[in-house]
């Protein structure tokens, strides 16, 4: 089975794949600049004589690790059409495209999964959840009034002081976007309107990104670098009472909202979103921030990632750093030595960014090893606090 990569040639193929296999329309308009975007991305299709049966988009990104950057491979549209399934296309184009980031030095990848199960057989895990919060119009209840202002912007009037409030709030988490200014352009606003909160000393320190349709305000996003924001915002979205049935707001499992409102017994949707995996194990742990000046002794990760046998091997983390023992042709890092945790790139993924403890994965199988040096591990992982808001 020969995997390509696609070539200007075939960008009008692949659009027609994708509008096939997700049920959607691009209309004639946009399709120049729908092409354009595509020369930004990293296509790998496989064909059935002249016809192009499969595809996927690897886009070149960056992620956050709490002030950390690691560039980031992002896979989407991936997509077969339905006479050509069941062949092993998608399953050869994951690995390949593992290959590629490999070679381009991606750490990680990220991906929105139509099914959890699906890519978690190719090392993806989940990375981060959603949580949605639905206010009713009864429960529009202003906080103390606060001495800054609320100033909105549109796409065509967007603020660098958003960009600069985001970064902020991504510093403070980890495996969320980094936002160059033409993504920001691109990728963000839609039809939706921003909501900048600005203190007393005429400072960014929050915003919104929303839309009101058909009598409901939903919030996309609900960013805020301090409570005064987080309240500011808020009232804001209680001036429309008038306008609207209910709110949605989207935002990240870890903010206080909703527990500072006066009700704060509101329905609320937790769901996970988006789906990572390490691609370079040794590169990725090498730069990771581990905790390792009071650890009593060194512990082994012997690691097993079967569509990517590169990181297949045992790593030794210490206050020295980070060794490297690849698995021998023929051999097994389940195999000697006997000391250390057994674990799999999902798990690894899932501890390094926060979305997991060792001792979580310890207690339910994913970890395999002694309670002691799970301990050990625990210590020595910060404490991150995953999200991602984007789409692709």
């Amino acid at each position: 089975m020969e995997i390509k990569i696609l070539t200007e040639d075939h960008f009008l193929q692949s659009m027609k794949l994708s509008m096939y296999a997700f049920q959607y329309k691009v209309p004639e308009s946009d399709i120049p600049k729908r092409l354009e975007t595509l020369k930004k991305q990293r296509l790998l299709g496989i064909f059935e004589g002249n016809e192009l049966a499969s595809k996927l988009h690897i886009l070149s990104l960056k992620v956050m690790l709490g002030e950390t950057e690691w560039k980031m491979g992002g896979i989407a549209g991936v997509a077969t059409y339905p006479e050509f399934r069941r062949k092993g296309h998608v399953n050869a184009l994951m690995k390949k495209a593992l290959e590629e980031m490999n070679q381009e030095g991606d750490l990680v990848s990220f991906l929105h999964p139509f099914q959890i199960d699906f890519y978690r057989r190719f090392g993806w895990e989940v990375v981060s959840d959603n949580r949605k919060v639905i206010v009713e119009k009864i429960d529009l209840y202003p906080t103390e009034s606060q001495t800054g202002r609320v100033k909105r912007h549109t796409e065509e009037g967007h603020t660098t002081d958003m960009e600069k409030v985001y970064a902020q709030y991504a510093s403070l988490h980890s495996g969320m976007l980094v936002r160059n200014p033409e993504w920001w352009k691109s990728n963000i606003y839609g039809s939706q309107t921003a909501a900048v909160y600005y203190d007393s000393n005429n400072q960014a320190a929050g915003y919104l990104l929303y839309e009101v349709k058909d009598n409901i305000l939903k919030v996309e996003e609900y960013v805020s670098l301090t409570h005064e924001a987080r309240k500011g915002l808020w009232n804001f979205i209680c001036q429309h009472d008038s306008m609207v049935d209910r709110v949605e707001v989207n935002l990240s499992v870890h903010d206080p909202f909703p527990y500072f409102l006066k009700q704060p017994k509101l329905k609320t949707e937790i769901s996970p979103y988006f789906m990572g995996r390490v691609v370079n194990a040794e590169r990725a742990l090498s730069s990771y921030p581990f905790e390792t000046r009071d650890i009593s002794r060194d512990i082994f990760l012997h690691l097993e990632d079967s569509s990517a046998p590169w990181n297949t091997g045992a790593y030794l983390i210490g206050s020295d750093g980070i060794k490297f023992y690849p698995v021998k042709e023929g051999g097994s890092c389940i195999t000697a030595p006997k000391r250390g945790l057994h674990l799999s790139i999902n798990s690894l993924t899932a501890i390094l960014f926060g979305y997991k403890r060792p001792k979580e994965l310890f207690e339910i199988g994913l970890i395999k090893g002694v309670i002691d040096e799970v301990e050990q591990l625990e210590k020595m992982v910060p404490e991150f606090k995953p999200f991602f808001y984007d789409f692709f």
